[in-house]
């Protein structure tokens, strides 16, 4: 046996044990999971990811609420919908779904949420912040009031000189200059405050807008800037000292959900254009209990239906083919919990489908290498020959399956056909691992086999189906 078909088969051995443990078994240690770098912190893990149709969870579907005559900007529409996904995925739910549909709504799926009413707030609200400085003569008690009332109040922001003097003149002096906005911020994170524990928002200014806080902040030593959030003050700390770094605490009765809502809010800016919701649906799991129930049962029945004809028809060969078809799953089941896959109904059908055609190029090699022996070739000779002749066969089949999957895919995320795109994505993924197994996994069986018992597979070829 050659040298490289021995350190071949080792490594084989070695990726089965990893594909095993990774895919057979729930519970991994942190540092493995930790190692999943790509994968979002809050919920790196090794647990199969299942869709809406699976597991539950809320559908929302939002449309632009644009006044009359004005068109709806195709790039401002991404825009929101890169926004909306970032505050979706910030909240470290598992998966969500975010797709335009149509030219004019998008649609937002998310498996397993326990709030549901926080995520559409998160979802919908613009969340604009302002630090403002109150108007000249207004003592502190006055603001708490307002801020106690939750009374919207009137900024400068947005206005021009003249609508700002229009506005003073109607208003008397209860106007809001603002200093900053929340456009100005580079970062926004949930923290802890020192001295009481509470939930706070850390902020970040940009560094134009640092150096413009600093010198406001050294300028008004003394007096009150207000923080506010939609119109209305969260809170309105006096300046007791200069901040020139361009960090300060937004404090507020937050509870951590609250205040990382906000967060996330803020560093994902304010929406393009107005989102109203158009559909809200919660969906339940019992329905998707049971097809994960009869899937998981149709896809064992069919698989050992395989599993039977290749060893029936093939003997030998086929226990190869066998073996590197039971590889062939627990990689692509691997796979599923690396990337991670939302696995969902059309998904699942996916998967089998390639699990199907996994033995096709086998069957292929094998045919190949039977016609060889027929011709009074050597035993690896065939063996190799077969491997060599049936490989273009097997790559265009194979390429023509993975053009289909990119077709399905951009249908789907044209279309916002998200069911569509999970059976695309398990499919092309079970197409290129079929590659691998099917040649480099089988190939090295056979050599393995041919090499340890040839002399005695030479004298007895019924043993490979001849």
């Amino acid at each position: 046996m050659e040298r490289r078909t021995i350190i071949s088969f080792v490594l084989i051995l070695l990726l089965a044990a990893v594909a095993i443990y990774g895919a057979a078994f729930q519970q991994h240690p942190a540092w493995l999971t930790n190692l999943l770098f790509w994968q979002p912190e809050a919920s790196r893990n090794l647990d199969f990811q299942l869709g809406l149709d699976l597991q539950g969870g809320l559908q929302v579907l939002m449309v632009a609420d644009l006044p009359a005559g004005r068109t709806l900007d195709p790039q401002a529409m991404e825009t929101a919908r890169r926004i909306v996904e970032k505050r979706v995925n910030a909240l470290g739910l598992t998966e969500p779904i975010v797709q335009i549909q149509g030219t004019e709504r998008i649609v937002v799926e998310i498996p397993g949420i326990d709030n549901p009413a926080q995520a559409v707030d998160t979802i919908r609200e613009t969340a604009l912040l302002e630090f403002t400085e109150p108007p000249a003569g207004m003592t502190f008690d006055s603001i708490y009031m307002l801020q106690m009332a939750q009374m919207p109040i009137s900024t400068t922001y947005g206005l021009t000189e003249a609508e700002i003097q229009a506005q003073s003149a109607v208003t008397g002096s209860m106007l809001f200059k603002t200093v900053l906005t929340g456009a100005d911020l580079a970062n926004a994170f949930v923290t802890r405050d020192d001295r009481t524990s509470q939930p706070v928002v850390a902020i970040e200014f940009q560094s134009a807008a640092a150096n413009l806080f600093s010198e406001y902040t050294s300028s008004h030593l003394g007096q009150y800037l207000c923080i506010v959030l939609d119109k209305q003050i969260i809170s309105c700390p006096r300046i007791d000292a200069a901040i020139p770094n361009g960090k300060a605490t937004i404090q507020g009765s937050f509870t951590f959900d609250t205040a990382n809502q906000l967060a996330v809010q803020l560093q994902y800016g304010a929406l393009p254009i107005p989102l109203k919701i158009e559909s809200y649906k919660a969906i339940g799991p019992s329905l998707g209990a049971i097809s994960v129930e009869k899937s998981i049962r149709a896809g064992i029945v069919g698989l050992a239906v395989v599993f039977l004809f290749m060893l029936i028809y093939y003997r030998l060969n086929g226990l190869a083919a066998d073996l590197a078809l039971a590889l062939y799953v627990l990689l692509n089941l691997l796979l599923y919990k690396l990337v991670p896959v939302t696995l969902t109904l059309p998904g699942i059908a996916g998967f089998l489908l390639s699990a199907g055609m996994a033995v096709d190029a086998n069957i292929l090699v094998f045919e190949r290498m039977k016609e060889e022996l027929r011709r009074g070739r050597s035993l690896m000779r065939a063996a190799e020959s077969g491997f060599a002749r049936a490989w273009t066969s097997v790559r265009d089949s194979n390429l023509a399956t993975l053009l289909t999957c990119a077709i399905l895919y951009i249908f789907g995320n044209a279309f916002a056909a998200s069911l569509v795109k999970g059976f695309a994505i398990t499919l092309a993924l079970g197409t290129v691992m079929n590659l691998f197994t099917a040649i480099v996994v089988t190939r090295t069986l056979v050599r393995v086999f041919f090499g340890t018992f040839g002399d005695w597979i030479q004298k007895h070829l019924w043993v490979l189906g001849l």
